[in-house]
């Protein structure tokens, strides 16, 4: 394929030129979120956007600031107290560690991340920039950084409201919620919320504005960090990395439902850790892909990577010509397009519908949702996919042991030779059938049930590892404890079907100390006639007993 594909030149104008009209507004809204000033939104835009685009992988995706990656910013650019070498240190740091992602192929296990985790993680995110601009919406700048102050000083704002930035906020708001669909194709509902808000701003004065805005091109800085606060701007890069993967990713998928294609995970983190790298060396804001912009990309015929890269050339059109008439944006406008991209980031979709799922899920994705808000990204993804993976193994385990225990279905292909030879031995043999890997949830109460289902008087056990692929080390021990207690009660094991992988491991670990010699056969079959032998020379020397044992089976 070619790197340019031209063959939809038209499309790509007309989506990338689209998207970046829609991303006027957000560029604008997130840089003066951030701390660091809308003009550095700006520049996010155009330097991710551009580089991201050239250098990724995916084709229609446009990516810039997001409301995900400018939360997590604003925190860092607080944290820094706002010193730019070691805030954007962070952001090339960020982009450096997305590219290494890139390049060791951990695109395949970023996008592993449970559903209610990313649905509570991204409601999370929705919630907090709704709650950081509230105040603004009312005219008031919130005195301290990060959610629950903003949350504090809702109430007084509420009540003290500065009445011409509140009108313009509720008109950006009641804009941007009603704007006629046949007219979004030509003037897309932020920007024509932003040009109404400003015009009512100019006509009833009092609101407060975005003030003097720097033109040109930005000055390069210098990234820095001393020994004291290098644990700070790791931490920080940390977060904006892994934080701008998994948001480009998901995008990406996004992407890919619409262009019924498939993205490279891996060389479009290579295309956002370079986007992002550059935008930290001149002071923009960092990104990662933007759902909403690139779904406009492509409905409007956005196809492949030119139009990612167009966007950005607006961009930076405007920036040069038309950065002045930004200085008499309002405040309240910018608050109320960015409270209606919190609401279209919380996935209200789901919550609708949440009830009539799992209620594991949805416990799920509340506990991610609070620990987002109240704690920190990190915390809530970690913790999510820790409980997800839990709660996914004990189903699996809980699933494992009832096919264990339930004594109907039998042995899962019983030959008539096999069937013959239980009937001949009095059913005196148990035989335990493991029918696939055995999880580690499941191992722990495996040796239980054996000794629940296996009678006192039982002469001798059959474990039947035909289906068993591999083994890990809690397997191994619930293995070792079967065959112990056995011996321990005096009955013989034999072991059938291991494979040459199992049967390494069991060794490895010795987990068949306890086995009598020459008892591992190949075959069932063969493990069930040489139990069947012991059986009749019991009876032969008054030793057997012929009262039954079920046979079980194990999955």
């Amino acid at each position: 394929m070619k790197y340019f594909d031209t063959s939809n030149l038209r499309g790509d104008i007309f989506g990338g030129i689209t998207a970046g009209v829609v991303a006027l507004p957000l560029a604008l809204a997130f840089g003066e979120a951030s701390g660091a000033g809308p003009i550095a939104g700006m520049w996010g835009a155009i330097f991710v956007g551009f580089f991201a685009a050239l250098f990724g992988g995916t084709g229609s995706q446009v990516s810039g600031p997001t409301g995900p990656m400018v939360v997590v910013f604003a925190g860092v650019f607080a944290s820094l107290s706002g010193d730019p070498a070691l805030v954007f240190a962070a952001v090339v740091l960020a982009g450096l560690l997305q590219v290494a992602l890139g390049f060791l192929k951990m695109g395949q296990y970023i996008r592993l991340v449970p559903y209610p985790v990313v649905s509570g993680f991204m409601s999370g995110i929705g919630c907090i920039i709704i709650a950081l601009q509230v105040s603004r919406l009312f005219g008031h700048e919130p005195e301290k950084a990060g959610t629950i102050p903003a949350l504090l000083e809702i109430p007084e704002a509420v009540m003290s409201p500065v009445w011409p930035a509140l009108l313009v906020g509720a008109t950006t708001l009641a804009v941007i919620f009603t704007w006629p669909k046949r007219l979004a194709t030509y003037l897309p509902p932020p920007l024509a919320a932003l040009i109404i808000g400003t015009l009512l701003s100019l006509a009833i004065p009092g609101s407060p504005i975005l003030g003097d805005i720097p033109t040109g091109f930005p000055d390069f800085i210098m990234p820095a960090f001393s020994a004291g606060t290098f644990a700070i701007v790791l931490e920080a890069a940390v977060i904006l990395a892994a934080l701008g993967a998994i948001d480009s990713l998901l995008t990406s998928l996004v992407a890919d439902n619409m262009t019924r294609t498939r993205h490279d995970s891996d060389r479009e983190l290579i295309g956002q850790g370079i986007g992002n790298t550059v935008a930290g060396l001149f002071g923009a804001i960092p990104g990662a892909g933007a759902t909403m912009r690139t779904v406009i990309n492509i409905r409007t015929g956005g196809l492949t990577r030119i139009s990612g890269m167009l966007h950005s050339v607006l961009l930076l059109a405007i920036v040069i010509s038309l950065a002045p008439l930004a200085e008499l944006i309002p405040h309240a406008a910018l608050a109320g397009i960015l409270i209606k991209v919190g609401y279209d980031i919380i996935d209200v979709a789901y919550l609708k519908r949440a009830h009539r799922g799992p209620r594991v899920d949805l416990a799920l994705m509340a506990l991610v949702l609070l620990l987002t808000v109240f704690v920190d990204l990190i915390t809530a993804v970690a913790a999510g996919v820790v409980v997800a993976s839990l709660a996914f193994v004990k189903q699996l385990a809980d699933e494992q042991l009832k096919k264990f225990s339930d004594e109907e279905e039998g042995l899962t292909v019983v030959t008539p030779e096999e069937r013959a030879l239980l009937e001949e031995a009095g059913r005196a043999v148990t035989i335990f059938e493991f029918g696939g890997p055995l999880s580690f949830g499941a191992a722990a109460d495996v040796g239980h049930h054996v000794r629940e289902r296996t009678r006192r008087k039982a002469s001798a056990l059959i474990l039947d590892f035909s289906g068993v692929p591999f083994v890990d080390v809690s397997a191994a021990r619930a293995v070792e404890t079967i065959i112990c207690d056995a011996k321990q009660a005096g009955k013989t094991v034999y072991v059938s079907g291991l494979d040459e992988d199992v049967a390494a491991t069991l060794a490895a670990l010795d987990a068949t100390h306890c086995l009598p010699v020459d008892s591992s056969y190949k075959h069932r079959i063969d493990a069930l006639r040489a139990a069947v032998e012991l059986v009749k020379e019991q009876r032969k020397n008054g030793k057997g007993d012929t009262k039954t044992v079920a046979s079980a089976n194990a999955a």
